[in-house]
């Protein structure tokens, strides 16, 4: 697996001669693509190997190697359960969504549920815009079969690996359960906004709750699923309106705790990484990159977009996604 950054020109020659690959970049760049084996998603912001940077002039391409066999599919929001369908034996997907579309919530909200899905890894990201331009620009994902930009849907590049090779797809949150230490909070319906929760027993105006008790809401509220702490970042607390806004959605009958401050996020990320990243897939959270102010600060060897999103077979938050392939 290789990494790098290639302009418009080395990128459609790779893609020409046949190279299976995902591309992020500016929405300008990639509808320049030709079409082959590749799917792409809108970020301009990226993690480099010297920092945090926003990248207009070029793409940043992951080429997957020694590959057996690779299909481009793409699903809407109503089939997002047949992403399964294309899985390959022995192989991997790489799943794009584009930023605040029908298919964006619907996966966010349902694919816990789709059980299929868990058969085999499933990575992948939200695309999205720079931050200047929201309300302007569309995130846009790209179905590298035939060239083509898709405002809703899901792109899909599902791989076979040759016998014997195995994929290891992991996490890096390094945020832990424990600000307000034994306080917990459960919503009674999934979504990505919220009015009410219960806290401790306590049914409370969730916006009020957080403006009360000066709550720093750069501190995502964390889950433990069978082990593994899953973020819910807060979007916006509307106190007129009396309701919070989430990046991803609450789940009734989870119980959340607020995240433990993190002192330096940088620092943390470098220390959880390690120093393995050089040749595997990764993507990171605009949340971490904001709030970290990872702008031009090295958290490693992993290198990759900044997205509005991720995917580690559910939606993810704060967290930063990894895959790496060990040949036979």
């Amino acid at each position: 697996m290789k990494n790098e950054f290639l302009t418009v020109a080395e990128a459609s020659a790779r893609i020409a001669a046949g190279d299976v690959m995902t591309v992020a970049g500016d929405a300008d760049l990639l509808t320049q693509l030709p079409a082959g084996k590749w799917i792409g998603g809108t970020s301009v912001y990226f993690v480099t190997e010297t920092g945090g940077a926003v990248v207009r002039d070029k793409v940043f391409c992951t080429t997957f190697e020694d590959v057996a066999d690779a299909e481009v599919r793409q699903q809407d929001a109503g089939s997002l359960k047949d992403i399964a369908g294309g899985y390959k034996a022995g192989g991997f997907t790489v799943v794009l969504i584009p930023a605040f579309s029908k298919t964006h919530t619907t996966f966010a909200e349902d694919a816990p549920s789709m059980g299929a899905l868990f058969s085999q890894p499933l990575v992948g990201w939200i695309s999205g815009v720079h931050l200047d331009e929201l309300g302007t620009a569309k995130p846009l994902v790209f179905n590298g079969a035939n060239a083509s930009a898709v405002e809703d849907g899901a792109v899909c590049l599902h791989i076979a690996l040759p016998a014997g090779a195995k994929v290891n797809t992991d996490i890096v949150n390094i945020f832990d359960q424990g600000h307000n230490a034994g306080t917990t909070f459960t919503f009674q319906e999934k979504g990505f906004a919220a009015t009410t929760a219960v806290v401790e027993g306590r049914e409370v105006n969730f916006a009020e709750y957080l403006t009360e008790n000066n709550i720093d809401t750069r501190l995502p509220l964390v889950a433990n699923y069978a082990g593994a702490r899953v973020n819910v970042s807060v979007q916006a607390v509307d106190t007129d309106n009396g309701s919070v806004a989430f990046y991803a959605p609450v789940m009734p009958g989870v119980e959340y705790q607020l995240a433990a401050p993190v002192t330096d996020y940088a620092g943390t990320f470098a220390a959880n990484l390690g120093d393995s990243g050089v040749g595997q897939y990764s993507c990171n959270c605009i949340l971490n990159y904001l709030y970290g102010e990872l702008e031009g600060k090295s958290t490693g060897t992993f290198t990759g977009p900044v997205t509005f999103g991720e995917i580690a077979y559910i939606l993810l938050n704060q967290t930063l996604v990894k895959l790496d392939i060990q040949a036979a």
